[in-house]
């Protein structure tokens, strides 16, 4: 790629173009072909077992989306989401959190995001909460997914809070971060049914199944350009549909766009 073109597109992805329509024409197509063959460059917080992390894993060496994980930060030393990326040749780094405040935590690990260039930064099941300041930086790009159909039952125990609740549907989320927890604005959601026979623990694991879809889906979505954020609302712009293209779960309710 041109140092033209690497120039037009780090400041479209910065929100900062303002240069002439007649100079994208110019380069437009070069862009078009060059850049399309370069993968976006995640980035994964998590904090357990990292199934979630796993799902985005296996999609891009399926060749299913158009992104690479390139470093996997954990503030848990025994978080098996880091066997899981050393395992697949990924960096992989633990981020003690103890005896350091919040903006020092942060520091570092924004230091590991920047040094491999990443270019979406993924929560899958990263358990702090992150500061204001940080979320700022990354708006935009800092993306999560939640085990509940929000904005209902948000925090770490979104199925057993729904479950012991009494829903009759429930399901998961995507979502931009912003700086309240669980808040920004909505991606993906996918429904999935409480059966008389659930207990927590099989409602868990049937939503985390479709997790597992939802998540690299909002991924390609990202990398195809084809989220845009309109104050609380997130437009998907037209394109392919997974459901045509992928085997669905029975039952399970998939959004437009999916």
């Amino acid at each position: 790629m041109s140092k033209t073109v690497q120039s037009i597109w780090k400041s479209i992805k910065n929100g900062g173009y303002t240069t002439t329509s007649q100079e994208l024409k110019i380069e437009s197509l070069t862009m078009e072909c060059e850049y399309m063959g370069e993968k976006l460059r995640i980035g994964v917080l998590a904090s357990g077992s990292g199934t979630d992390l796993q799902s985005i894993i296996d999609a891009s060496e399926k060749d299913i989306i158009d992104a690479d994980v390139v470093v996997v930060v954990s503030d848990n030393k025994d978080a098996f989401a880091l066997k899981r990326a050393e395992k697949h040749g990924i960096k992989a780094f633990f981020v003690d959190p103890k005896g350091k405040n919040r903006t020092d935590h942060e520091k570092k690990v924004n230091a590991i995001l920047e040094d491999n260039n990443v270019d979406l930064v993924v929560g899958a099941g990263y358990m702090k909460i992150l500061s204001p300041s940080f979320v700022k930086k990354w708006y935009g790009k800092l993306i999560n997914i939640h085990p509940a159909l929000l904005p209902s039952f948000k925090g770490a125990n979104g199925q057993k809070d729904a479950f012991e609740y009494g829903v009759k549907i429930s399901g998961c989320t995507t979502h931009f971060m912003d700086e309240d927890m669980d808040h920004g604005p909505i991606i993906l959601q996918a429904a999935v049914k409480v059966l008389p026979s659930d207990d927590r623990d099989k409602l868990a694991a049937r939503i985390l199944e479709v997790e597992h879809q939802i998540l690299p889906r909002t991924i390609q979505l990202f990398a195809e350009g084809r989220l845009k954020i309109n104050d609380r609302k997130v437009k998907i712009l037209k394109g392919d549909s997974w459901k045509e293209k992928y085997k669905t779960i029975p039952d399970v309710l998939y959004p437009e766009g999916y």
